[in-house]
């Protein structure tokens, strides 16, 4: 099961939370439920570690984060792992493209270099003095009675932005977020090889892309030449394919592991396109 983990704090009202049209804050303590399951965002997230261990699993790499550690997580799907040795407490802060691409409107003067185009999905971000006070400053507010100003829940967002972008141990970050201004609405084909094995329906799709469904759908056809459910189920079938031939994983792993829901129905649409079910095209893999 995937959580779409900012849906679930906007909609639970337990969670101290600031929350803006392109933005949201929310400090949470685990354990929670969410911890047992992948986590889906259609925004990027700055976590702040105030107490305990976390990792994050990206594509390639993990990384481990602790009290006083941030991090900057791309949208897409992750796995976490808790540590419960000391009770976790972090802030979240959810930010989307429209957000970013709109600050550095409004800011002409910064400029970043831009020629690079193969970028981490997970950033370390460099925590210095004046990060931890802003970060204090935002704790602080959860803590008052009365409803926080969004114009003000803005401008703290955007001190963060602007702590981050001119701290340049934060470089390569600063680079990706300025690349949004040219890639916002053309990382299509990069959102979908990395997350098609993912459980996830069209309209999250759509969303990791940075559109509306009817435009997602019209877009991915006349990107791919073909349907996105078509596009999808046969990327998933060719990396169970790939995973039947090079991993030692049972068939069961290899449907969830591919995005498929239920054993059945992938041996019977493996079998409709490669001609033998799973379990038989492995053996006569290894047979040869």
């Amino acid at each position: 099961m995937i959580v779409d983990i900012q849906r679930y704090f906007e909609r639970h009202p337990k969670f101290n939370k600031l929350m803006g049209d392109n933005y949201l804050f929310v400090e949470y303590k685990c354990p929670i439920d969410v911890e047992n399951f992948q986590l889906f965002t259609d925004s990027h997230i700055i976590n702040y570690v105030i107490s305990g261990k976390k990792d994050w699993f990206g594509p390639n790499k993990s990384y481990a984060i602790q009290g006083g550690d941030a991090l900057f997580v791309r949208k897409g799907v992750y796995t976490t792992r808790q540590h419960f040795e000391v009770d976790y407490c972090v802030i979240l802060f959810f930010i989307t493209d429209d957000f970013v691409v709109n600050f550095f409107k409004d800011h002409p003067d910064l400029e970043f270099n831009s020629s690079q185009t193969d970028f981490d999905q997970i950033f370390e971000v460099d925590v210095n003095d004046s990060f931890e006070a802003l970060i204090l400053s935002i704790f602080n507010y959860f803590k008052q009675d009365g409803e926080i100003p969004q114009s003000l829940v803005e401008i703290k967002f955007r001190e963060l932005l602007f702590n981050i972008l001119l701290n340049p141990r934060n470089g390569s970050l600063a680079q990706y977020l300025y690349s949004l201004l040219d890639t916002q609405k053309s990382d299509m084909e990069h959102m979908m090889l990395r997350n098609f094995q993912y459980d996830l329906g069209l309209d999250e799709f759509a969303r990791l892309c940075g559109r509306s469904l009817s435009a997602f759908k019209r877009d991915f056809k006349s990107h791919f030449k073909e349907t996105p459910g078509r596009w999808i189920k046969n990327k998933r079938l060719e990396y169970a394919k790939t995973l039947l031939n090079q991993s030692s994983l049972t068939i069961n792993e290899i449907c969830y592991e591919s995005g498929f829901k239920n054993t059945s129905h992938f041996n019977s649409i493996f079998k409709e396109k490669y001609g033998l079910p799973p379990l038989q095209f492995r053996s006569r893999i290894q047979s040869h």
